[in-house]
C-alpha cells in the first residue's frame, strides 16, 4: 500500500492546497486566496477547546473581513454529524465546510484539536495555533494577523470572495 504524499503544514513552509465546499455551497480554494490573509481553523462539535475559541474566532472575522482576512472552520466530524456542525455554526458569520467533503486536502489529519493555521497573502504559513495554556483569543490573532494585512498584498487575489461586485 502506497503512502500518502501530504504537503507538510509547517510554518515558514508553503500552505498545502485544500479545495472545499463550504456548507453554503461556495467553494473554498485556498490557492485562490492568495493576495489574502487566511486563517484556516480545524475543528469538531465534540471538542470543548474548539467550541470556546470559535466566539473570539467570530468577532475578529468580522472585524478584519473587509481589510483583506478571510477565514474557514474545517470541521472534522463526521457525516453523520453534519446537522450538529449546521448547528453550532449558525452562531458564527465566518464560513465553514466538513472536511471529509474535501475535493483537495493535502493537509495532514490535524494530531490535536483545534488547530489554526495563518496563511499570508503569498500563501506562506505564517502561524499554527494549538491548545497549549489557553485558547486562540483575539489579541493572539492580532498579534499575529494584523502585521499580515499591514503588508502590501503581493498581487490580486483570483478568488473574489469579499466583493460584492463579484460574480459568483
Amino acid at each position: 500500500m502506497a503512502a500518502l504524499a501530504l504537503a507538510s503544514a509547517t510554518v515558514g513552509g508553503a500552505a498545502p492546497a485544500l479545495v472545499v465546499p463550504e456548507l453554503d455551497g461556495r467553494t473554498f480554494d485556498l490557492s485562490a486566496l492568495r493576495g489574502k490573509v487566511v486563517v484556516l481553523n480545524f475543528w469538531a462539535s465534540w471538542c470543548p477547546p474548539c467550541r470556546y475559541e470559535m466566539p473570539a474566532l467570530d468577532a475578529f472575522y468580522r472585524r478584519y473581513h473587509g481589510q483583506g482576512l478571510e477565514m474557514i472552520g474545517l470541521s472534522v466530524d463526521g457525516p453523520h454529524d453534519r446537522s450538529e456542525v449546521l448547528k453550532v455554526m449558525r452562531s458564527f458569520s465566518y464560513p465553514a465546510a466538513m472536511l471529509y467533503d474535501a475535493k483537495v486536502n493535502d493537509f495532514s489529519p490535524p494530531d490535536v484539536m483545534p488547530v489554526t493555521f495563518v496563511v499570508d497573502r503569498s500563501g506562506v504559513i505564517r502561524a499554527k495555533l494549538t491548545p497549549g495554556q489557553s485558547a486562540v483569543t483575539e489579541k493572539d490573532l492580532a498579534d499575529i494577523v494584523l502585521p499580515l494585512l499591514a503588508e502590501k498584498p503581493v498581487a490580486p487575489a483570483s478568488g473574489n470572495r469579499g466583493d460584492p461586485n463579484a460574480k459568483p
